[in-house]
């Protein structure tokens, strides 16, 4: 009589008693496998080589139809002649730009840089004519004169000299100006018109009867995200007034490109929020080679954001003509290089509009640079017609160096000085009284304030 079948479960798989296992093969139970249909969708490039790839995507096309139609509105280029003795630059779609890396330098272009003062450039034309290939497939050749090239008439995208050519500074000084200069450019270019201003370079501009108030609370909101740090833990301050970052404390970060990216973001962010000055600066020391104590210093930063991303500058619109700063540096507090740390602090009024804090050698530089800094504010005031209606004073809590300026200092207490705050990181009282006489204020953000305001 033959054995019978051992009753097994195929849920479970039953063990001997000598602990084997016995497997679905062994007991003759056979599960047919599953076959998927699977494939593969090919993607577009997320760029395209030539322009007769970029022509077979409809995207791209489009997209390429809509720039000629708008260069061709503006008459950019003129159809010219090809000549062996001019050196033809290619072009790259889908916004037309120029390859500029094919242009020879002291040929098609001489001088590249186009200044900058502070916090824009100098406006500049162009003062040499480039030239670039016409060419292309389709639509974007013109059958009549197949064998030309254009010649730029204006500006364009991907030129050495094009920094120089790319907008001008206007001013006007009352509402009428604006609506004819408006009306004026109108009349000759597409423009749209988007409103109050609301954002500006990511700041953030709410208006209100007294003035403006500067934030970048959606910047860090969305920074942090980024970074995985949206739900951490509020501090008071952003960093530690007993820890000391050195060069070589800790272990290496694994990977610091996170590290680096959020120390410049966090740079750009303290253009607004003087209270992180000096600590984005001295995280920024340690770029090269980040430790795990940077990093858990920079999230100390992020978790002060957190608790403080109200915070902004609130500018006065009656503000007095007045200018005043202050100069400070701190007595060898870096503990690698024992390099100072200069902070000094610049005000319209009540309202902080330039800080600094960066190393260097002792007070009477920090004095130096606190001075260099307020001529040219002053000499961009004079320039745009506004004289102060009082002299500047410079305030410093070092004896020595007070003597030592062209302008007005006067000493002031180590506890009046304000630039402290950019010298080094300080305790929980110190830090919010400094705030505090900073005018460094925070919003609640009542949009219905703002709302009736601009209404």
């Amino acid at each position: 009589m033959p054995p019978s079948q051992p009753n097994v479960n195929p849920n479970k798989i039953p063990q001997t008693d000598g602990g084997g296992i016995i497997t679905w093969s062994k007991n003759n139970i056979v599960k047919s496998l599953k076959k998927l249909n699977l494939h593969v969708q090919p993607s577009s490039p997320l760029e395209h080589n030539t322009t007769t790839q970029a022509l077979r995507d409809p995207d791209w096309r489009s997209a390429m139809q809509a720039e000629f139609d708008a260069l061709h509105r503006n008459n950019t280029w003129e159809l010219f002649s090809q000549s062996s003795t001019k050196n033809l630059v290619g072009c790259k779609w889908a916004r037309l730009v120029a390859k500029g890396f094919h242009q020879r330098p002291g040929w098609d272009y001489a001088e590249t840089f186009s200044p900058f003062v502070k916090d824009g450039p100098f406006a500049n034309l162009m003062s040499t004519m480039h030239f670039f290939k016409g060419r292309s497939k389709r639509n974007f050749v013109n059958k009549s004169f197949p064998d030309h090239v254009c010649r730029l008439k204006k500006a364009l995208y991907g030129l050495k000299k094009a920094p120089r050519a790319w907008y001008t500074e206007l001013r006007v000084s009352s509402s009428t100006e604006l609506s004819n200069l408006i009306s004026t450019l109108a009349a000759r270019f597409s423009l749209k018109g988007l409103g109050c201003l609301n954002y500006f370079l990511g700041v953030e501009v709410i208006p209100s009867a007294t003035g403006l108030f500067l934030s970048k609370r959606k910047y860090i909101t969305d920074l942090q995200h980024r970074s995985s740090m949206a739900n951490t833990k509020p501090t008071s301050t952003p960093l530690s007034a007993s820890a000391q970052l050195l060069k070589d404390s800790g272990n290496l970060l694994p990977c610091p490109t996170e590290y680096r990216a959020l120390v410049e973001s966090l740079q750009y962010f303290s253009l607004t929020r003087l209270d992180i000055a000096f600590n984005t600066n001295k995280l920024a020391q340690f770029m090269q080679h980040p430790k795990m104590t940077h990093w858990s210093a920079l999230k100390r930063v992020f978790r002060y954001l957190a608790g403080s991303c109200n915070k902004g500058i609130f500018i006065l619109a009656t503000a007095p003509l007045t200018f005043h700063a202050y100069s400070h540096a701190d007595w060898a507090g870096d503990k690698d290089d024992y390099i100072s740390t200069t902070g000094y602090l610049l005000y319209l009024g009540s309202t902080p509009i330039s800080w600094s804090s960066q190393k260097q050698c002792s007070n009477t530089k920090a004095l130096a640079d606190t001075t260099s800094e307020l001529l040219w504010v002053l000499s961009l005031f004079t320039e745009l017609g506004h004289m102060p209606t009082t002299n500047p004073v410079i305030y410093c809590d070092n004896l020595g160096a007070t003597t030592l300026n062209k302008f007005r200092v006067s000493f002031v207490s180590t506890d009046d000085q304000l630039a402290d705050i950019l010298t080094k990181p300080l305790l929980h009282p110190r830090f919010d009284s400094v705030l505090f006489k900073l005018h460094f204020s925070s919003r609640s953000f009542n949009l219905q304030e703002d709302i009736n305001y601009n209404n």
